[in-house]
């Protein structure tokens, strides 16, 4: 999922914008993009969306962020959302791993009482300084977890972290990506807010991409298009990976080599998730 597109719960009119976008995902947000007073509004908007489903026809992912977990609008947010069809519920402003499981009772306190009860996978939002020093321990919590998501302005700006110097972008990454590399979830890198700024998004893309990020949210659909091409498999990587699946094939278990080097499970899992990432850019 090499894009990830915040939409405002309470703005209804870029719903249709949004899924025709070439974003890999959407992220409904019903949380710091929406004012108090329109919180009610977006949850209705949001739920009727998710009810009539276009997402599955415009064959995206789809993510919500709800409101925090200790915050007035946690419950009617997962009533409103939970019954639906979504990918992922994205939580923010989770600092331990015993929030995580508070949170994920009091989620399944709602499911429980749910006519079909579907275990709906966990992103959790890494945004303050205890959140990313207890990150592997939220991320393995509980095995609803699928992945960690990288906040950098909640995480900087409070405490003066200057985001023009890359050295603290990127020591921020690394961090956040052993963490879910020691879970074995996925990591996916934050919202970057310079709208016209290509150069900058791209400089954060393509660290996080070295480091083995899904991939890169976006607040502009603008950026979607510079989140795809960083985060796409070059024609080299495609034609290794490929190279690499044929001999697997004809291999059977067990190591081989492939190009020179020695090939075994882990590699060939990266080959595959290269193919598959480069036919989803070709559909």
């Amino acid at each position: 999922m090499r894009s990830k597109l915040f939409v405002p719960g309470s703005r209804p009119a870029l719903f249709a914008k949004a899924l025709a976008s070439d974003a890999d995902m959407l992220s409904l947000d019903l949380e710091d993009a929406v004012a108090e007073a329109d919180k009610q509004a977006a949850r209705m908007q949001v739920a009727a969306l998710l009810r009539d489903a276009p997402h599955r026809a415009a064959d995206k992912q789809m993510v919500v962020r709800v409101n925090a977990w200790n915050t007035a609008a946690w419950e009617a947010d997962l009533r409103a959302i939970l019954p639906l069809d979504i990918d992922l519920l994205n939580l923010p402003k989770i600092e331990s791993a015993e929030q995580l499981r508070q949170a994920v009772a009091e989620i399944e306190a709602i499911e429980v009482r749910l006519p079909s009860r579907r275990a709906i996978g966990l992103l959790v939002n890494i945004e303050t300084p205890r959140a990313l020093r207890h990150a592997a321990a939220i991320a393995k919590a509980h095995p609803r977890v699928r992945g960690l998501q990288l906040g950098l302005g909640d995480l900087f700006e409070p405490h003066g972290i200057r985001r023009d110097d890359l050295r603290n972008v990127h020591t921020s990454q690394y961090a956040l990506r052993l963490a879910a590399a020691e879970a074995g979830v996925f990591a996916y890198d934050a919202a970057f807010p310079g709208l016209d700024d290509e150069a900058g998004f791209r400089a954060e893309a393509e660290a996080a991409r070295a480091l083995g990020y899904l991939g890169k949210s976006c607040v502009h659909p603008r950026q979607v298009a510079w989140a795809n091409a960083v985060f796409a498999p070059s024609i080299g990587e495609i034609e290794a990976a490929r190279r690499t699946v044929d001999a697997a094939e004809r291999a059977g278990e067990g190591a081989f080599a492939v190009d020179g080097r020695m090939v075994d499970a882990p590699f060939l899992a990266r080959a595959r998730a290269v193919l598959a990432l480069a036919e989803r850019g070709r559909a």
